[in-house]
């Protein structure tokens, strides 16, 4: 596995060994030992998610306060422009943002970590994610900053105006969001 540190250098982006031929490919998609010696993280993953989304579908920015989770993503089916924003009020990269293309194809594993929000924007007709947490889902902690805050300004590859929830549309301004110490 490839491990390479993206622009905000906790979120790391994961390569796998992939082993093709004329029957198809084979790759480990997660193995314990490998990321903590390649990555350097020791997480333990409690929940396993998997997501399906139209074209223009934008998912995020969520994340929890409490039960704060680190996330490894990847996509099975179609593509996804992947952000990740930094909440941790004592980071000096508080705020800003990172994205990444995960495939279907390029078969690139996203790890983001606890203190983070996370967001996506499906970029095919059907785009299907997969994606471990450290900590379960819990609603009550959830939170979410808008997807198109100005002082984020996210620059998400736009064919159109974005399909988001209601709930995330409700999401509120970086400035006014419950954050990380």
């Amino acid at each position: 596995m490839k491990v390479t540190a993206g622009e905000l250098p906790e979120v790391l982006m994961l390569d796998p060994r992939v082993f093709g031929d004329d029957r198809g490919f084979f790759l480990e998609s997660y193995n314990q030992r490998v990321f903590r010696e390649a990555a350097g993280i020791d997480a333990n993953f409690v929940q396993d998610n998997h997501s399906r989304s139209a074209r223009n579908v934008l998912r995020g920015l969520h994340y929890q306060l409490k039960q704060a989770q680190g996330k490894l993503i990847r996509v099975v089916a179609g593509e996804v422009f992947d952000v990740a924003v930094d909440l941790r009020r004592s980071s000096p990269r508080y705020g800003r943002w990172m994205g990444q293309r995960l495939s279907a194809d390029n078969k690139r594993t996203l790890w983001i970590p606890a203190g983070f929000a996370h967001g996506f924007l499906a970029l095919a007709e059907s785009t299907e994610v997969l994606y471990k947490t450290t900590d379960y889902y819990a609603p009550e902690h959830e939170r979410c900053v808008l997807w198109n805050d100005p002082d984020i300004a996210i620059d998400w590859p736009l064919t159109g105006a974005p399909l988001v929830s209601e709930k995330d549309s409700r999401g509120v301004a970086l400035k006014l969001a419950e954050t990380f110490p």
